[in-house]
């Protein structure tokens, strides 16, 4: 969307402020044992606390297939994204674990996203985090009014090419705020200078998705769940911003 009004923004602002909540109630439960569906549970308890409502939940891709049934999306280790939580999906220590999720308040919508090391991970996973969430503020630094999306995406690559990481290319960011998935799409590669240009008021979704490996996907086959085609470790990272004339805000922090 394009927040073109005070009462956009401040609404906005408020529902990624409620959205910064519900997600630090949700990783305050992450540890090794802990059943998927537990962290589920919170994201729904809390939501409900912050006046929101979950906005995966009963979600539909405009692509078809059936409607997503959560509010959270628990991906680990090959997992990348668009993964349900589970009865039998315990988290273990070791495990990468993105979390990905996103509500409606007041009819205004927000996305985000963390990858947390179950545990004690190994110096890769460390790696594979590391890189993934300063590929987001790279991002997100590059997010300037009369920009580009080219240059987002460049900055992102770049990441990606320092750590010696695969960039997801077939899951991207996106326009935000007056629906779950909005235009612009938003690569995570691409060249600085191209692509639509970022005017103010503009609310996106930037969502680095990386792999230890190549980045390729594939389907798992459960309808909504991809995974990496080599079986490498994924992660991702997300935050909602709104680009003003004086830089990115980012409003899901």
């Amino acid at each position: 969307m394009i927040a073109k009004t005070p009462k956009d923004i401040e609404t906005l602002r408020e529902a990624g402020k409620r959205m910064a909540e519900v997600v630090a109630e949700v990783l305050a439960h992450v540890r090794p044992g802990v059943p998927s569906m537990e962290l589920e549970r919170a994201a729904r308890a809390a939501t409900a606390r912050v006046g929101a409502v979950p906005s995966y939940l009963g979600f539909a891709s405009e692509h078809g297939g059936p409607a997503y049934p959560a509010a959270l999306c628990v991906s680990v280790n090959q997992e990348i994204a668009h993964s349900p939580p589970t009865p039998k999906k315990i988290l273990k220590a070791g495990d990468v674990a993105s979390l990905d999720f996103g509500l409606s308040y007041r009819g205004y919508f927000m996305d985000t996203a963390y990858t947390c090391a179950v545990g004690s991970v190994d110096s890769k996973a460390k790696n594979l985090i590391d890189g993934t969430k300063e590929a987001l503020m790279a991002a997100i630094a590059a997010a300037q009014c009369k920009g580009h999306v080219g240059d987002i995406g460049a900055a992102v690559q770049a990441v990606a090419r320092r750590y010696g990481l695969g960039v997801v290319k077939d899951l991207r960011g996106h326009g935000v705020g007056g629906a779950v998935h909005e235009l612009p799409n938003v690569p995570n590669f691409g060249k600085a200078g191209t692509g639509e240009e970022l005017v103010e008021g503009m609310v996106l979704a930037l969502e680095p998705i990386f792999a230890e490996r190549s980045g390729a996907l594939v389907d798992s086959g459960d309808g909504f769940t991809f995974v990496t085609k080599d079986g490498s470790r994924a992660a991702h990272f997300e935050h909602t911003i709104l680009i003003t004339v004086d830089g990115p805000e980012i409003l899901t922090a």
